[in-house]
């Protein structure tokens, strides 16, 4: 589970890049009940901002500039120091797309893609650790990587950020879900998986992997009703996954793809 004391390696915050703000934000408060803070200084362009969930922030939300880019959730993992993590990810094969830069007394951040062109993020913290709620109906409660290499994925995320896996069989024989948990934590604080795919099942990154988050819900085919009502869509679900709970894969209206979950009790 995910916790907000976010020791090292464990998610910590979650942005959204897109080419619509107001209509993005409007999708998502409609889904999820967030309520969007715009920027103080963004005006009416609403440029960016927060989205708060009973008041404590969630997410945020910015503008998508970087050319050619898809419309995609960014999610931020919390280090002790983003400048040892920058060297580790360039030793262990990845790439650095934004050097560490400070965001005023809040923190520090960087932002790289992982050896097949996985994008991901770190947040050293300052007055800011991350998100205000995690693991309750409308907040992030799990983390997920698709990719066409999972054992690759596993070394380069294990030697950045210090990750230890816990393998399940899919049914089917589908392959192995490798469960992550931060380094010297036990298993109860999973917070996401590594998930091996083709490069025809990535087609919606052009076949390169990706993370996206999932979303905690009270009620997933409600959820998903929401999202098809504001102009989104599904690729898989609402449907029910044993020991997991029910769960849909859904895209908003620009595209960019979001897990809903109905957890199992217990």
């Amino acid at each position: 589970m995910i916790t907000t004391d976010y020791v090292p390696g464990s998610p910590c915050f979650l942005d959204l890049g897109t080419p619509d703000v107001p209509a993005t934000a409007a999708f998502y408060s409609g889904v999820l009940g967030w309520e969007y803070e715009p920027m103080e200084g963004g005006g009416e362009d609403m440029e960016g901002g927060m989205f708060r969930k009973d008041g404590k922030i969630v997410a945020g939300l910015g503008k998508l500039t970087e050319k050619g880019a898809r419309s995609a959730w960014m999610i931020y993992y919390s280090v002790a120091d983003a400048d040892a993590t920058t060297e580790a990810v360039t030793k262990a094969g990845g790439t650095v797309r934004v050097p560490p830069m400070d965001l005023d007394e809040w923190g520090r951040m960087a932002q790289y893609s992982d050896p097949l062109g996985g994008q991901f993020a770190v947040w050293q913290p300052g007055t800011s650790k991350g998100v205000e709620l995690v693991d309750a109906p409308g907040s992030l409660s799990w983390t997920e990587l698709y990719t066409t290499d999972a054992e690759g994925a596993k070394k380069f995320y294990g030697d950045v950020l210090g990750w230890w896996y816990s393998d399940m069989e899919l049914p089917g024989g589908a392959g192995a879900y490798s469960m992550i948990t931060p380094a010297g934590q036990p298993e109860e604080r999973m917070h996401g998986g590594v998930v091996g795919m083709t490069a025809e099942d990535l087609a919606l990154n052009g076949g390169k992997p990706y993370w996206h988050p999932v979303f905690n819900v009270d009620d997933c085919d409600a959820a998903v009703a929401r999202v098809v009502a504001g102009g989104g869509s599904t690729q898989m679900g609402p449907a029910d996954f044993e020991g997991v709970g029910r769960l849909a894969v859904c895209l908003d209206p620009s595209n960019a793809d979001f897990v809903l979950l109905k957890p199992t009790a217990g």
